[in-house]
């Protein structure tokens, strides 16, 4: 796994064309080769992009369900929505479906966002208010998540 930093901001063109930042492109040049797959984010107004060996390990765990479980046939189906193969092209552009254009509600400003393995896409406002902290109090949500984890014996978590 491949881990990806940092936070850039780019605009979007008429044709919904996104210049990748320099420094983003230069972590994801070994996947530039293989493409990558867009998606809808499952938890947010944003799009998710997956370097093609990441999404092939996505596959592999959803692949393991069994389809004769309804609820795991739907959750397949919504997962997939709108899922699209795409590509940087020679001048580091990355062209956005208007389907998903309109999903994540991008429209001038544009945030890529590090998720680990991913790079999440937003527009610049959404991202703005997701990270705001209105809905949340992050101190809260960080005890919550990460409190209990303690994998080194060093007494840091």
């Amino acid at each position: 796994m491949n881990t990806i930093v940092g936070t850039y901001e780019c605009k979007v063109d008429a044709k919904g064309r996104l210049l990748m930042p320099a420094p983003l492109k230069k972590q994801l040049a070994s996947s530039l080769q293989d493409g990558f797959v867009l998606k809808r984010s499952v938890f947010q107004p944003c799009l998710e992009l997956y370097p093609m060996e990441e999404w092939n390990l996505m596959m592999q765990k959803i692949n393991k369900l069994n389809r004769f479980v309804k609820k795991n046939n739907d959750f397949i189906r919504r997962f997939t929505a709108g899922v699209k193969v795409v590509e940087i092209d020679a001048l580091g552009r990355l062209l956005v479906p208007k389907d998903l254009v309109a999903f994540s509600g991008i429209s001038k400003d544009v945030v890529f966002s590090s998720a680990v393995n991913i790079v999440e896409i937003w527009d610049k406002d959404l991202y703005e208010k997701s990270i705001s902290g209105e809905d949340m109090d992050f101190a809260d949500l960080a005890e919550e998540v990460m409190g209990n984890i303690n994998d080194d014996d060093n007494g840091i978590s």
